[in-house]
């Protein structure tokens, strides 16, 4: 007789390589900051063509700031319904549906893609460290940086390339700014094998305590660290120009700064990588890097003659800080579930923070008609982001 032939085992997914994973991760990153960035250059352009006064843009560039905070804490749940890598795919294909609605007519979809936009990248932001967590728990320090960097980089180019690609039409922004939208497709495209991991792989959902961090003070620590950062970077973005015009430095020098305040944010991303697993814990990492901006920003208030040197400071402390604050998600917990609770926490609770301090450190200026007391506030607030810097960077877990 015959033997019949065994039934046919049932499919599974294939493994993906790790270095796969990875290039899916770094061209995700791509897209955290470049449809931000591109704004603020061409933002005259935009206020000039579709008759914005000068509250309504100030709105527009914040809006994506405030779809942060708002859109964190339900990062979290959106990948517990669909699971990681269905999550970010989605965040990836409405943020390359955000940024072609914002460069289209009519004026109502400039707001809708902008509020779509950041909401994308929040998720992308929250769940992004958790995915690190769980596909390379033992190089969280090492992957978050280099990601960060290459956001950074990123960032820094599509900064420095909006106004060319705008040129002198009345509508070119919108090809400055939709350009971008094939950044996020080009991601999405390599990214699209690691769906089929979603079907087969856990979803992320809370397992402990700490995925709800919102009572927990290591987790408040994180957060308060997350937030002085992110506030100081936005104020920074938004304020370095103007800081340096009042103390008489040119509009090309001031942008030639603000290029070199971005990149020098790439390299200390890569600084902080390289580091943070060397070391038994980050305190270190977390001190240096708050008292670096705190010593550019009191540079700023008194050597403002110097300020490339400022720039840079503070393009280094930002990067190091900001790759720090993201490894910490990881670092202070225990699987990718808290990881991921954590970071909707902080990031939600940060980006608020973020959003209020330009505005703020604008208002103070205003009021006083001087950078004097701004720059006093944003150098006491530095030295609280080194105390809660230290803190948050202690060997410990949230329990």
């Amino acid at each position: 007789m015959t033997a019949r032939p065994a039934p046919a085992a049932p499919e599974r997914a294939t493994p993906l390589r790790p270095a796969l994973v990875l290039i899916g991760v770094l061209l995700i990153a791509t897209n955290l900051r470049a449809a931000i960035t591109t704004l603020g250059p061409i933002l005259s352009l935009v206020q000039a063509d579709q008759g914005l006064s000068s509250v309504a843009a100030s709105v527009l560039v914040s809006v994506p700031l405030i779809a942060f905070a708002v859109c964190s804490p339900i990062a979290p749940k959106v990948a517990a319904k669909l699971g990681l890598e269905r999550a970010l795919g989605a965040a990836v294909a409405l943020l390359a549906i955000g940024i072609l609605l914002r460069s289209t007519p009519p004026q109502l979809l400039l707001w809708t893609g902008t509020v779509l936009l950041g909401a994308a990248i929040a998720i992308l932001n929250v769940l992004l460290p958790a995915f690190v967590k769980r596909d390379f728990p033992t190089r969280i320090g090492p992957i978050t940086g280099t990601y960060t960097a290459v956001q950074s980089g990123v960032a820094a180019v599509a900064a420095g390339v909006a106004v060319p690609l705008a040129g002198q039409q009345a509508g070119g922004w919108r090809l400055s700014l939709g350009v971008w939208a094939g950044l996020a497709l080009i991601a999405l495209g390599v990214f699209l094998p690691q769906l089929r991991r979603s079907a087969a792989a856990p979803a992320l959902a809370p397992t402990t305590g700490a995925a709800r961090p919102w009572t927990n003070a290591l987790a408040w620590q994180v957060t308060l660290f997350m937030g002085l950062q992110s506030l100081a970077f936005y104020v920074l973005v938004t304020w370095l120009s103007s800081i340096e015009h009042a103390a008489g430095i040119s509009s090309v020098t001031a942008g030639f700064h603000q290029l070199l305040f971005n990149l020098s944010g790439l390299a200390g991303s890569l600084f902080c990588s390289a580091l943070i697993h060397r070391l038994p814990d980050q305190r270190a990492v977390a001190i240096t890097g708050s008292l670096l901006l705190t010593t550019a920003l009191t540079g700023l208030l008194v050597a403002p003659g110097i300020a490339v040197l400022w720039a840079v400071f503070a393009g280094l402390a930002g990067g190091s800080t900001l790759a720090l604050a993201l490894s910490l998600f990881g670092l202070r917990t225990k699987n990718y579930s808290d990881a991921g609770a954590l970071s909707g926490m902080a990031q939600s609770a940060g980006y608020t923070l973020a959003a209020l301090g330009p505005i703020a450190i604008g208002a103070i200026h205003d009021a006083t008609s001087s950078w004097t007391p701004a720059l006093c506030v944003l150098i006491g607030l530095a030295l609280v982001q080194a105390v809660f810097g230290g803190l948050a960077s202690r060997p410990k877990t949230i329990a």
